[in-house]
């Protein structure tokens, strides 16, 4: 998924830069339980500050764990997931990381939400030359300007996610935009992109106002008249969780939404849409997952074991997080090892099969070509649902190997 204005910048630097140094001077080599019976996957999230997205993400992971176990584990041995959480804190992530290589002896690493996190554990994988796959963070960072050798992503990121929307926001014909983003690095990524895709296919468009408020602390009030103030014809919100319902909120009693076209990015995501409930709004492009309406053979035999085992329905965490144990499964078994540097080889390239239909981890910057859903919302009867909705496969909205080594630091 998954903080850029940082109120006390140096403080997190200085803890972040400390947690590192220590993990520097004692993490062992990775690859360090070649012979025990058991796989140990380390998994670090923000459990405590995320838990709409992050429950149903690590029943994902459970559900995943259970059928390999069933099937006979990996590479002849069991799989066991040990999780840590990172209280939303890049400092917290990286000493949960350290002792989950130095005590629990795990082979590889996943998880992070927050893009500050996963930026921390990229930069953990790649000085302790140890396998890590983000499930979750969408900066493009973590795969381009930041990229490492060891640092793997599954979900589509800023860049595609804002890409899969751009033709739709194109198509409504609207010269005057407004922004509001929740001020970190996924959200004012996910502004910066939509604003240069946007003005590329549209010269004349213009943002007549921004607003950045703080993760988690929005001033949906001033937020919303600010907005209202600019007038004008159209919308891009990046706000999720608390913040989306706050704003929608807001929104509404405002009459800020009337007349004008929003486009929103991972609204259409039951985690932030069911909220909503009678508020959910109508007509809203969004990205997410209309896990109701999916007829796909692969997405329909997910759907049915996540019910039986959990009697609820999927959200997208689940999707992640079930992926996200199903491509490290794919990987152990090409490398045919937990060694580090022959895992970083078998997913260049690497196919695995997901709920939302095969995946390739490109080689060119170590990004998945998970896809994702785009359609319009409806308030059905007082839930939120999707509707005209569409897959659009991440290979089609991922830069080319040339623009990418332009970006990417040589591995």
């Amino acid at each position: 998924m998954p903080l850029r204005a940082n109120p006390r910048p140096a403080m997190a630097a200085a803890l972040l830069a400390t947690a590192l140094a220590m993990t520097l001077a004692t993490v062992p080599p990775p690859a360090q339980a070649q012979t025990r019976g058991v796989i140990k996957i380390g998994e670090i999230n923000s459990y405590k500050a995320q838990p709409a997205f992050l429950e149903p993400y690590k029943k994902g992971m459970e559900l995943a764990i259970e059928e390999i176990n069933a099937a006979g584990g990996l590479l002849g041995k069991r799989v066991q997931l040990i999780v840590r959480d990172d209280n939303a804190n890049p400092g917290d992530a990286v000493r949960a990381a350290q002792e989950l290589v130095a005590r629990e002896k795990i082979d590889v690493l996943t998880g992070s939400f927050l893009s500050h996190i996963g930026l921390a554990l990229a930069d953990f994988a790649k000085q302790n030359k140890f396998f890590f796959l983000a499930g979750e963070p969408l900066t493009d960072k973590i795969v381009w300007q930041s990229g490492n050798r060891y640092t793997y992503r599954l979900r589509p990121s800023t860049y595609m996610q804002v890409s899969m929307m751009v033709p739709d926001a194109l198509a409504l014909k609207k010269k005057r935009w407004a922004l509001v983003y929740p001020n970190y690095e996924y959200g004012q990524s996910a502004a910066a992109t939509f604003k240069q895709l946007l003005k590329a296919a549209q010269p004349d468009v213009e943002f007549v106002a921004e607003q950045a408020p703080p993760l988690g602390k929005v001033d949906a009030g001033s937020v919303v008249q600010a907005l209202a103030d600019a007038r004008p014809e159209a919308l891009f919100n990046v706000l999720f969780g608390a913040d989306l319902s706050k704003f929608v909120r807001e929104g509404n009693t405002r009459g800020l939404f009337r007349g004008r076209e929003v486009v929103s990015l991972l609204t259409g995501e039951p985690e932030y849409l069911d909220p909503l409930k009678d508020e959910a709004p109508n007509g809203w492009i969004v990205t997410g997952y209309p896990w109701y309406g999916i007829q796909t053979p692969e997405h329909q035999a997910f759907r049915t074991a996540y019910q039986a085992r959990f009697s609820d329905y999927p959200r997208l965490g689940s999707i992640v997080g079930y992926s996200a144990i199903r491509s490290l499964a794919e990987g152990l078994k090409k490398a045919g090892s937990v060694d580090a540097e022959k895992l970083v080889a078998a997913f260049k390239g690497l196919q695995v099969p997901t709920p939302f239909g095969r995946i390739t981890y490109r080689p060119e910057d170590n990004q998945s070509t998970m896809g994702g859903y785009v359609g319009r919302t409806r308030n059905e009867g007082g839930k939120g649902v999707m509707v005209d909705y569409r897959y659009v496969d991440g290979a089609k909205v991922q830069p080319s190997a040339d623009e990418v080594r332009k970006m990417r630091p040589k591995d």
